[in-house]
């Protein structure tokens, strides 16, 4: 294969088949979502079946416990993924939503418009549940997609991918709208970084190594997050059944995901009376504790001391780090120093204390007595998401729909001229 010419071929039709969805109309873009949504569950088994060869290969390869629950397709995620798709369909389709407008003293009216970012690539690793996300989301949003995942998933991909081509074409809408990678030669990533003026944003979605190649080589604009090292914070005021039940769920319920805890943080005065039942149920759901010394102090079953590494780790595992503070302060100020803007949680009964929490943190999601791992687009609402960007600029947080798009001033007018 002639890399170049497979680069440019992608970004033509691509930008081909964005410009004519950038006018689709919503109908037909939910058409098309509709019968991607049956085709998935009509092709369950055959999605089964190719993703059992990545499975098995990736267990060949000695992918952890929790990379293969990130690959792996079963009735129920199918049935997820399907959902997903259906739950955009019922969202407001963003294309041509007028954000404000006003008229000019001279009789010019203007207004803001939202419209597609245009052609967007995306880059992943593991999860084949992407596949349908991003695709999904950039259609309903205008966006021509480039979808290129993991080597590890190719077989799973390519499976989707075949009922998303399938269902866009009985919906009479160009295949090339929601085009997949069909080699695992990073030299089409490349090319795709360096397609600027035929790619409009980057999206990669994975570990830290790749998010850092993608920012380092791009010359195509990149929305991304690095890391999800996410904190929850148990306060002097918290319930601290809630917050057992909450620090359980954010570290137990998927580790391997970017919302996870990563480091749990608890006030001084609470730490004996919180941290050994915490640390006996977290052990027993088979997580390694590892504590500063006053955590060790407070919970001699924790064992393992933690370094001034761990409280920069993502884990991704059942593994967290434990830190005893002094008051609110030192916990925001900790979350602020050593945390990846993800996500991040107190658990506290006083409003006061929340508040302040929630305007000291600097992160995308800032959460007041829930889990950390509800920082997701489908629990937020928005059908699916594309990725979680950490970003300050254009999109925070878990993006849906309407962070997929832009917006164009359009100006109407009866003659007038500038003097």
């Amino acid at each position: 294969m002639e890399i170049d010419a497979y680069v440019d071929q992608l970004t033509a039709n691509a930008r081909a088949a964005a410009r004519k969805l950038a006018v689709a109309g919503s109908a037909r873009k939910d058409q098309a979502l509709a019968l991607l949504a049956d085709g998935l569950l009509a092709d369950a088994q055959a999605l089964k079946a190719q993703n059992k060869k990545d499975l098995d290969a990736a267990a060949q390869a000695g992918l952890s416990a929790a990379m293969l629950d990130r690959l792996t397709l079963d009735d129920a995620r199918i049935a997820k993924m399907a959902t997903g798709v259906r739950e955009i369909i019922a969202l407001p389709d963003p294309v041509g939503e007028v954000l404000d407008g006003w008229e000019r003293p001279n009789g010019l009216k203007l207004h803001r418009v939202r419209v597609p970012l245009g052609v967007v690539a995306m880059i992943y690793e593991s999860r084949p549940n992407v596949t349908v996300d991003a695709g999904a989301l950039c259609l309903k949003s205008g966006n021509a997609s480039i979808l290129r995942g993991g080597k590890e998933s190719l077989h799973s991909n390519l499976a989707i991918h075949k009922v998303i081509a399938k269902a866009l074409e009985q919906a009479g809408l160009d295949r090339n709208c929601i085009q997949l990678v069909e080699t695992t030669d990073r030299a089409v990533v490349s090319g795709l970084l360096k397609a600027q003026g035929r790619v409009d944003v980057v999206i990669p979605r994975g570990g830290k190594g790749l998010i850092k190649a993608v920012v380092e080589n791009s010359t195509v604009p990149v929305i991304k997050h690095y890391e999800g090292i996410c904190h929850v914070y148990v306060d002097e005021y918290a319930d601290l059944d809630m917050a057992r039940s909450i620090c359980c769920n954010a570290k137990v319920q998927r580790p391997g995901v970017c919302n996870a805890m990563e480091t749990m943080l608890v006030h001084s005065s609470v730490s004996k009376e919180f941290l050994p039942p915490m640390v006996e149920q977290l052990h027993d759901a088979g997580v390694e504790v590892r504590g500063c010394e006053r955590s060790i102090e407070a919970c001699p079953a924790i064992g393992v001391a933690a370094t001034d590494e761990d409280w920069v780790t993502e884990y991704l595992d059942l593994t967290l780090s434990v830190r005893v503070v002094d008051d609110l302060d030192a916990a925001i100020a900790h979350i602020n120093n050593y945390g990846s803007q993800h996500t991040d949680s107190i658990v506290t009964q006083d409003y006061s204390r929340a508040e302040a929490f929630v305007a000291g943190v600097e992160s995308a999601c800032v959460f007041v007595n829930c889990s950390t791992r509800f920082s997701d687009g489908g629990e937020f609402g928005l059908g699916a998401e594309i990725g979680i960007s950490t970003e300050k600029l254009h999109a925070r947080g878990p993006m849906g729909l309407r962070e997929l798009t832009s917006y164009k001033w359009v100006a109407h007018g009866s003659g007038q001229i500038r003097t």
